[in-house]
């Protein structure tokens, strides 16, 4: 007789002379070793890449779109039997729905909203592994590149931007500065005293230059 312990997260399949005998729970078990193959599967939650690939959007863009997809093992004799290799499966699955979740978009639904391409991922890749004993917990667009050109039109049209923001304060504050200059010029019209005061006031302060104009009309008639 042989001995396993079975963990917490895994499950054991037990097969006597290539036939499924029974599924071994987490715990302690005897089988005869004898005739028996056991196969100890994990079913925790875990991660897979779908690398890069380009697709059309529905203008006829293409993106390059990776996802990431969480998925455990639900049915452990169903993974280890209903195909060669499950992995290869939900890869295939997952890169099926995301071609056509960016199929059915334009470029600028997928620019203004991308989060819309990771909904429904799941649901869409989900049943076509379900028989390969695959829970597909969840699928999200990972990267989403855009072809050269595009990358280069949108740096410049954001610069742009941007340039045109700058250009619009810069007008602003020289606007705001001309109308400072307006107002100032028409209070001394209206009160010439004030000019005098702020030219006593610019003299106090220590290393000011101050130049004074002399007033025409105090000047004396030579003739």
């Amino acid at each position: 007789m042989a001995i396993v312990t079975i963990m917490e997260w895994q499950r054991g399949l037990l097969f006597t002379d290539g036939r499924f005998t029974r599924e071994l729970p987490p715990g302690r078990h005897r089988y005869r070793q004898r005739r028996t193959n056991l196969h100890v599967l994990d079913v925790r939650p875990r991660t897979m890449i779908v690398s890069g690939q380009e697709l059309l959007t529905a203008d006829s863009v293409a993106l390059r779109v990776s996802t990431v997809a969480t998925w455990r093992i639900s049915q452990p004799l169903a993974f280890l039997t209903a195909s060669a290799d499950t992995g290869q499966d939900l890869y295939t699955a997952v890169q099926l729905a995301i071609r056509d979740a960016v199929g059915a978009l334009t470029l600028d639904e997928v620019l203004t909203d991308r989060s819309r391409l990771s909904n429904g991922l799941a649901e869409a890749a989900g049943p076509r592994v379900a028989d390969r004993g695959i829970e597909l917990l969840a699928a999200t667009v990972k990267d989403l590149m855009l072809p050269g050109e595009l990358r280069r039109a949108a740096t410049e049209t954001l610069l742009a931007r941007e340039r045109g923001k700058a250009d619009l304060e810069r007008a602003r504050g020289e606007a705001a500065a001309l109308r400072t200059l307006a107002n100032a010029a028409r209070l001394l019209e209206e009160h010439p005293a004030l000019l005098h005061l702020r030219t006593i006031q610019a003299a106090a302060v220590p290393g000011a230059t101050v130049v004074l104009t002399p007033d025409p009309t105090h000047l004396p008639n030579r003739r």
